[in-house]
């Protein structure tokens, strides 16, 4: 059964690598905030990645395509809540690498390690395909040492991660701190926008006389 958990960890890991929301809010949470709070952050997006590969494995996606409203909310909240955090982005100047922000209250912290991993529709599909279809060929035991190795993944690639950016944070000038932001803030807000014309597309798919509206 080693040889499952050893599937899982390298599967947590490929899935989690691609650069989505997740790692670029850890990275920027690495390079403008406190060491503690950097992980904090990496412990809350490991812990709800956790939790989206555990509902993905059994058949998050089914749920989601089997109520059409709850879809479309999730499309629509995703994409505001997301778009605002892009822009939060944008709008940050870092003054130096020790220009270290304290302001962020846990309950923000909570909410936006939440958007960027249940909202995110990147690591939702990803991990719904990639996940459920190894479900599929697992018995019990085997899905249970599975699943152990694509949380030791999880916990190991965001922990790793921090550690990571956070060593070589002080080595990065103003400049470099302000294009970090920017690239993060810009990509994010592109996946808000992506997001936002998935609901308006599928809005329109469930109610064709939209379309005739918009057209």
């Amino acid at each position: 059964m080693v040889g499952y958990s050893i599937q899982g960890f390298l599967m947590g890991i490929a899935y989690l690598a691609p650069i989505g929301m997740q790692n670029l809010y850890v990275i920027n949470t690495a390079l403008r905030k406190t060491r503690l709070k950097a992980y904090q952050v990496a412990l809350l997006v490991t812990l709800f990645d956790i939790s989206l590969s555990l509902s993905a494995f059994w058949g998050t996606g089914k749920v989601l395509e089997s109520i059409p409203f709850l879809k479309w909310g999730f499309y629509l909240f995703g994409s505001l809540i997301i778009l605002a955090i892009g822009i939060g982005l944008l709008r940050a100047h870092p003054e130096s690498s020790e220009d270290i922000q304290l302001d962020e209250s846990f309950y923000k912290t909570v909410f936006f390690t939440f958007s960027v991993t249940w909202l995110n529709p990147q690591a939702l599909l990803d991990s719904t395909f990639i996940l459920g279809g190894y479900r599929a060929s697992l018995d019990a035991m085997a899905s249970f040492f599975f699943m152990s190795g694509v949380i030791s993944g999880s916990f190991v690639w965001f922990f790793g991660l921090v550690t990571l950016v956070a060593r070589f944070r002080n080595q990065l000038t103003t400049a470099r701190l302000r294009l970090i932001n920017v690239v993060c803030g810009v990509t994010i807000i592109l996946f808000g926008i992506n997001l936002g014309y998935k609901f308006i597309q599928d809005a329109l798919a469930g109610y064709p006389v939209l379309g005739q509206v918009f057209s």
